[in-house]
């Protein structure tokens, strides 16, 4: 049986189903969360489906996550998309289920689930969903809402499909969403505009950038500084791919404080892998794009070494 025929057949047993996607979540946690919650709710009208997490300001134009009660596991299907390893997972119920599903593009560092379905050649988990519903060939039914958040996460993590992990299947997903009614164009503009506190920490950053010896560019962002604009960790995520609109740097890294103190690192790249670079300082993902940790500042010059180690590489 394909591992499509597998969860449709779980989903098909349940009365209640939980989605999880990982903390700190984008455009494809939640389009590829709410997207399948919105699919299993068309498809099966009767069943329960939950959509749980933190709810995000920033992303409530797309969808909003549910509150509920640790009775609702009892017996319960849990989905959890894109998200790499376990200890991203937001909120650590995701374990009280009967039956847990994983669904990912991240390398697969971490296989838990009685299902485990990752496929790191896609540009996204929406991608995925969308590929569900298209193997199953009308078992799991679209409408709008549901192509709507799919094609957010799609362009989400594609960048506006200018990313390497676009590729002719990401394409056609994107196109098969777009036969549904809602408005393609303005999902764009919105993931592409910017509030004017962001607007004004965009003109901070580019003034601040820093530059090792090839090319290779960082900027550190702590309270005191977000505090100028109003704003936090969350808020900082649209300036980063800023930095790599800048035509000679290779790699880079946006190094934004935490409230614990600890400095977040956004890791990106245009050509040389940085994920393992990323899991030295306990954290992974895609191979031009990675999250990780610092403790402390003590530890950037030692960071910066190893940054300016891959540029030199994609220089040779």
């Amino acid at each position: 049986m394909k591992v499509e025929e597998e969860i449709l057949a779980q989903i098909k047993q349940y009365d209640t189903i939980i989605i999880h996607r990982h903390q700190r979540p984008d455009p494809d946690a939640y389009g590829s969360q709410c997207g399948l919650a919105e699919i299993i709710r068309e498809t099966f009208p009767t069943k329960t489906v939950y959509q749980v997490g933190k709810n995000v300001k920033g992303l409530s134009w797309l969808d909003t996550p549910q509150e509920i009660s640790d009775e609702c596991y009892q017996d319960a299907l849990v989905i959890v998309t894109d998200t790499a390893n376990q200890p991203r997972v937001d909120d650590d119920r995701y374990t009280k289920g009967k039956f847990l599903i994983k669904i990912d593009h991240h390398p697969n560092d971490d296989p838990y689930g009685d299902i485990c379905w990752v496929d790191s050649s896609a540009s996204s988990c929406s991608e995925i969903i969308t590929r569900l519903v298209e193997n199953l060939d009308g078992k799991l039914k679209l409408n709008a809402k549901a192509a709507r958040l799919l094609y957010a996460g799609i362009v989400g993590d594609t960048g506006r499909f200018m990313y390497n992990a676009t590729t002719p299947a990401t394409m056609r997903a994107a196109a098969k969403l777009m036969e549904y009614d809602f408005d393609a164009s303005q999902v764009n503009r919105t993931l592409d505009e910017v509030t004017p506190e962001v607007a004004r920490l965009s003109a901070y950053v580019l003034e601040n950038i820093k530059y090792t010896e090839h090319n290779a560019a960082y900027v550190v962002l702590d309270n005191e500084t977000l505090a100028q604009f109003t704003l936090e960790d969350a808020g900082t995520a649209p300036i980063v791919p800023l930095v790599g609109k800048i035509s000679s740097v290779v790699c880079w890294t946006v190094i934004v404080q935490q409230k614990d103190e600890t400095y977040r690192l956004r890791i990106r790249s245009k050509g040389p892998v940085i994920n393992e670079l990323a899991k030295e300082y306990e954290g992974g993902g895609h191979p031009l794009a990675s999250g990780a940790i610092l403790k402390s500042l003590d530890e950037l010059p030692t960071y910066l070494v190893k940054l300016d180690k891959i540029a030199a590489s994609a220089e040779k």
